[in-house]
């Protein structure tokens, strides 16, 4: 005969190991936009980590977007509101950083229209080069080092102001790809045209710029 054998539980008897709670400077980047996620509002310890994290980031896209506009501290700005009222909205955490570009990308283009700063028209009827000529640039900081000679911070200082004085569409593509390291596709994506169009606008924006620095490819 079988005998039953009372079980009984008690609060006092049974405890659960509680999660340890990770700074928000030791998470990942992911993990710090599903804590964004989480709840009725971003977490705001999570938000200033990816504020802190891709501030600079921001910066250098409209630096070289707007080089001669004088308030992009305010567009920034206008980049993390943006980002706060909508990141619920990002489907695919692991692509915050590019969806932060296609923020900063679409508002540049957003505040452009409104001041109405329409350059001459582009015929991309040309033949287009859709040939990808790589030319081996690195972009240097935006405030050289001590070991880099007069010489090198001449060609930069010249490479900024051959990029800032592109038309518009031509420097869009050509910092997001040789600055931002984007593939043609993500650029095709937050601009809104065609891949090969991009490659296009890619391929003569690298003419021009080669043109105008070529005494210095040269030396």
């Amino acid at each position: 005969m079988s005998q039953s054998i009372p079980v009984s539980w008690s609060s006092s008897e049974v405890s659960f190991p509680q999660a340890a709670v990770q700074p928000v400077e030791k998470l990942s980047n992911y993990d710090l936009v599903l804590r964004c996620q989480a709840g009725h509002r971003p977490d705001r310890s999570a938000f200033a980590e990816l504020l802190r994290r891709y501030q600079s980031h921001i910066d250098k896209i409209l630096y070289h977007l707007a080089p001669d506009w004088q308030d992009r501290a305010d567009l920034a700005q206008e980049v993390w509101i943006r980002v706060y009222r909508n990141i619920k909205r990002l489907n695919e955490p692991v692509k915050f950083r590019g969806w932060l570009s296609r923020i900063a990308t679409n508002l540049f283009y957003d505040e452009l229209r409104k001041r109405k700063r329409v350059s001459q028209p582009l015929s991309l009827d040309a033949p287009r080069m859709v040939e990808d000529g790589e030319m081996d640039w690195e972009i240097a900081a935006d405030n050289p080092g001590p070991v880099e000679d007069l010489s090198t911070r001449e060609f930069y200082e010249q490479l900024h102001t051959a990029i800032a004085d592109l038309p518009e569409v031509f420097r869009t593509t050509i910092v997001l790809r040789e600055i931002e390291g984007m593939a043609y596709e993500e650029i095709a994506d937050i601009t809104g045209v065609s891949l090969g169009t991009v490659k296009s606008r890619i391929a003569r924006a690298r003419q021009r710029l080669q043109s105008q620095l070529q005494n210095y490819l040269d030396s």
